[in-house]
């Protein structure tokens, strides 16, 4: 498959997020290809649960079984990504212990960390273990990184399963700072992978207080493999408010909202 063909699909998932809904006709237009290729990409990307197609084009699904891989969902929604990550940092308390989960909104946020000191922070994910040591390198904390150890994956980038699971269990930390699939009230906190989805319950199970980043794409979505009920949750940090749906579901439960324009 082309990198064209890949780069048309992750600009359809975009405009989808945003508008709800595409239409074959545009897309083709836009990007200069046959109605019939347009198909296709909405073919491929039904299959991977990504949306449902229409007549005449496609709607988001509410239920997704897979999940882009890393490098390409850094391209998406980067803008929200990387104040929701800015946020998040700021949550980060002087001496704290925390772990910071795999995801592109996390890695945003420890691009973020800067001007703390005594920390000790905990990873499985490679890109946030990475800009971590960097940022060590360059005294823009103090502190020390952990890597934890296990099975590695490719297209995740980062480390989970049994024996990242025992060595976490080791731990008791401050706050846990986790990235997820999807969040919906029916299903609270899902993600795609199996094993992600179970380092991050190990994670919050771990921590005194537990932190979820989620951008807006992640509103009303239900995932393969569960991670923890909605209200197990202490603070989501958001692009935007919850749906008014929710609103008095969060209020019960007590669970803090932040956005990057809150105080």
């Amino acid at each position: 498959m082309s990198v064209l063909a890949e780069g048309r699909k992750t600009r359809i998932l975009t405009e989808l997020e945003r508008e709800g809904k595409v239409m074959v006709a545009p897309l083709a237009e836009q990007f200069c290809v046959s109605m019939e290729t347009i198909r296709r990409d909405l073919q491929v990307l039904e299959r991977q649960g990504y949306l449902r197609r229409v007549y005449g084009g496609a709607v988001k699904s509410s239920f997704r079984s897979d999940e882009a891989p890393y490098t390409q969902r850094q391209n998406m929604h980067a803008a929200e990504k990387k104040a929701i990550g800015g946020r998040a940092a700021g949550l980060v308390k002087d001496g704290g212990t925390i772990v910071i989960d795999g995801g592109t909104t996390t890695l945003e946020m420890a691009q973020a960390i800067s001007g703390r000191t005594g920390l000790t922070i905990l990873t499985g994910s490679i890109p946030v273990a990475s800009c971590l040591l960097e940022a060590l390198s360059r005294d823009l904390f103090d502190g020390k990184v952990i890597i934890l150890g296990g099975e590695a994956s490719s297209r995740q980038l980062s480390v989970s399963g049994i024996l990242a699971e025992r060595m976490m269990r080791g731990f008791n930390i401050d706050q846990a700072f986790l990235s997820v699939g999807g969040v919906s009230l029916t299903h609270g906190f899902t993600d795609y992978d199996l094993n992600e989805a179970s380092m991050s319950s190990v994670f919050a199970e771990a921590a005194q207080e537990v932190v979820v980043l989620a951008d807006h794409s992640k509103f009303g979505i239900n995932t393969f493999a569960p991670i923890m009920p909605l209200e197990k949750c202490d603070v989501i940090v958001s692009d935007q408010n919850p749906p008014p749906s929710w609103q008095e579901f969060i209020k019960r439960k007590k669970v803090e909202w932040i956005t990057p324009d809150s105080g």
